[in-house]
């Protein structure tokens, strides 16, 4: 184990800060795979975080610390995917109670409106399914989490997370195919 962790555990501010910043990335990009709103995935992140510095006492220094944090950050979304209650956003509504035409930056307005499309159908396929798969799912492809570390967050085994990953893909993969026919239906109408 790193010898900054070590000092973490034993209450060293400058290891603490350093591990928030080693891991808050991972951890927020976890939550907002999970959560798919930026704002609450910053939410879940920070307290994830802060319960993790706060248990370090109970971590067990022999075992990777990622996949550690990462359980915490799991199991914080998992709770709060079940307390969710429907939302409306109001984003981009004027005072009138109109929607607004906001301007970007962007040099490449169409190949920004198609990266931000794709962005939105993977995290509409994403939260299609049960948190537990999408837990799999992120810590597989983004977080490039192995299966043993993936078994060491979420609980499971290799062949359930096997399981899991082909049934996700699949799911996945019938969403994008469906969506695929019904963009072609709309332009043969």
């Amino acid at each position: 184990m790193e010898e900054w962790l070590l000092l973490a555990q034993r209450g060293d501010e400058a290891a603490v800060n350093r591990l928030v910043t080693t891991y808050q990335q991972p951890v927020f990009n976890l939550c907002y795979r999970m959560l798919g709103e930026y704002t609450e995935a910053e939410d879940a992140a920070q307290e994830a975080l802060i319960k993790a510095v706060l248990n370090l006492h109970a971590y067990d220094a022999e075992r990777p610390f990622k996949p550690w944090v990462l359980r915490i950050a799991s199991n914080e979304c998992v709770d709060r995917i079940r307390r969710r209650k429907p939302a409306v956003s109001l984003d981009g509504m004027g005072e009138d109670g109109a929607w607004e035409w906001q301007a970007g930056h962007s040099p490449n307005p169409e190949s920004e409106m198609l990266h931000h499309e794709q962005q939105i159908q993977i995290q509409e396929m994403l939260e299609s399914l049960p948190p537990l798969d999408r837990t799999v799912i992120t810590l597989f492809y983004w977080e490039g989490l192995s299966y043993t570390e993936i078994g060491e967050v979420t609980g499971l085994s290799i062949s359930a997370i096997k399981s899991r990953l082909f049934r996700a893909r699949r799911v996945m993969a019938q969403l994008i195919v469906g969506s695929n026919m019904m963009e072609e239906e709309r332009y043969a109408a």
